[in-house]
């Protein structure tokens, strides 16, 4: 994996088979319930370039790679 850096991440939550974030990166709205599936998750943690439209605002973000805790995108979503 290519190194990309922190201002790239977000953080995420997992509750069942449920992906949420705390708050949206680009409207601030809270507790964003994602529509992202478990394939989609488990392409994420393979590597596997994935696009996830948050539901509050449609951005599109795209997923380089996911850990336990951060998505890592292709672009920067901290100030």
């Amino acid at each position: 994996m290519e190194l990309l850096p922190f201002q790239n991440t977000w953080p995420y939550d997992r509750i069942g088979g449920d992906v949420y974030f705390d708050e949206c990166p680009k409207c601030s709205e809270p507790n964003v319930l994602t529509y992202m599936k478990q394939k989609q998750l488990r392409d994420a943690f393979d590597g596997v370039k994935t696009t996830l439209i948050l539901p509050c605002c449609n951005y599109s973000m795209v997923i380089m790679h996911a850990d336990d805790d951060y998505f890592w995108t292709t672009e920067r979503l901290r100030k």
